[in-house]
């Protein structure tokens, strides 16, 4: 689970350790720098998500340090802090585009309260959902449809089809927008340790626990916890997550009180839960427990219609502060936009950030892409199951007419059935459906305008 990032900039050396001191104890990333110009190498190093800042500085002052900030990334939020304040600074800084201003000596739950809320607004920013495609248009409306409840809501789909986003979108159209969004991979971590990260355990329960800490459901209270890879929890723990929901308190490892907590979960899983409880693997009634409400994301190759939007989207973001404009020359275009995508946008995402990094000047070639891109433009992206024994063009052929004459051979076997057809090649229905559009295929008169139940 990423931890928010902050850099704070102050000359004076106390100043920067009470306030690394405070929000470290938050769980916050904390950088300091002693001035305008040491915050700006920060800056340009590595990605931080709120600068707080000084006014009043020897050298670049605060206001200074705004307008470089801006200049470089307007992605990065900046709190200003100051002694010296008065009306005309702080509409300057709210007009160069600080999102607060904050006098000296501050009160620390106001300090607190305005970071947390900052990085609202930045959690709000980073889940838009960058798509056009009708699929995602219902999920965008389910989203909105269900995120004021406090049901627990079941979000499947496969790998890199972007769960978190999802949950974090439900979150932020709730009516706990305001309080905290915890997430934790139940897969990332060790199942001996899950239980504290949850739950959080007591001084002593075990070697190493040398204090009580508070597990996620205590520091998401009123708010969202996203468990992400749902179905990678033990039995025993799962019994345990069950008890959480349904009495709504937890008891910390090595406690022997229940606290009570207010907690909306979201869980995620690219897996068959329905399966997995039919062979014991998971709780059938933590299944049911889980999917009061249920999203199912689809994958990446059955809206292509989203693909251009996702390109420009990833070229744009890892692109952002720089000055940078990246062309893509047209045969890599075609093979981004022609790609199956087995990650999905993770891995769109990944293939874009390669290609800026590698590319020159500024044009994104073949040669810059993923060499599994490269591989998957021979047939071998068709998986089809059982006795193909599709003839392949010979080498050199392009892509397209290589795919043209697999479908057309697939077709001229179910006698243009598009559902039997897409089995034979290993596609979903309407991948291959937007793949005969694409060539033209008749759809009146040559069988293949059944639906997908035929």
């Amino acid at each position: 689970m990423a931890r928010k990032s902050i850099l704070v900039v102050d000359d004076e050396k106390n100043q920067r350790e009470i306030l690394e001191t405070i929000l470290s104890s938050e769980g916050y990333d904390v950088t300091t720098a002693s001035s305008g110009e040491a915050a700006m190498k920060f800056v340009q190093s590595r990605r931080f998500d709120l600068v707080l800042t000084d006014l009043k500085m020897t050298g670049m002052s605060g206001l200074d340090l705004l307008k470089e900030l801006t200049n470089f990334d307007k992605s990065i939020i900046v709190i200003l802090l100051t002694a010296h304040g008065s009306v005309d600074s702080a509409v300057d800084a709210l007009r160069l585009g600080a999102f607060d201003y904050l006098q000296k000596p501050y009160d620390q739950a106001k300090l607190l309260e305005t970071v947390s809320r900052s990085l609202n607004k930045l959690s709000a920013l980073d889940t838009e959902i960058v798509s056009v495609s009708p699929e995602m248009d219902k999920v965008k409306k389910l989203i909105l449809k269900i995120a004021k409840s406090n049901s627990t809501v079941l979000i499947r789909g496969e790998s890199g089809t972007g769960k978190e986003l999802i949950a974090r979108s439900i979150h932020m159209n709730s009516l706990r927008a305001n309080n905290t969004f915890q997430a934790v991979n139940c897969a990332a971590i060790n199942e001996n340790l899950l239980e504290s990260e949850l739950f959080g355990h007591e001084k002593g329960s075990f070697t190493g626990a040398v204090g009580e800490k508070k597990g996620l459901f205590e520091i998401a209270d009123g708010g969202t916890l996203f468990l992400d890879e749902i179905g990678e929890l033990d039995i025993a723990l799962q019994a345990k997550l069950l008890r959480a929901l349904q009495e709504k308190e937890i008891r910390r490892v090595g406690g022997v009180k229940d606290i009570p907590v207010d907690v909306r979960v979201l869980a995620a899983t690219n897996r068959d839960l329905l399966k997995m409880t039919e062979e014991k693997r998971f709780r059938e009634d933590l299944y049911y427990r889980l999917n009061v409400l249920s999203i199912e994301i689809p994958p990446l190759r059955e809206r292509p219609s989203d693909l251009q939007v996702l390109i420009d989207y990833f070229v744009k973001k890892h692109t952002r502060g720089t000055v940078r404009e990246i062309k893509i020359e047209p045969t890599a275009k075609k093979l981004l936009n022609d790609y199956h995508y087995p990650g999905n946008v993770r891995q769109l995402e990944s293939a874009i950030e390669r290609a800026i990094l590698l590319s020159e000047n500024d044009t994104i070639t073949v040669d810059d892409l993923p060499p599994e891109m490269l591989q998957g433009s021979r047939p071998a992206v068709f998986g089809g199951d059982g006795d193909s024994n599709f003839k392949l063009p010979p080498e050199g052929i392009n892509f397209e007419d290589v795919e043209r004459s697999l479908i057309m051979q697939a077709m001229e076997r179910t006698d243009n059935n598009i559902t039997k057809s897409a089995k034979l090649l290993g596609l979903t229905f309407r991948t291959l459906q937007y793949r005969l559009e694409k060539f033209g295929f008749k759809k009146d008169g040559d069988g293949t305008g059944e639906d997908e139940d035929s």
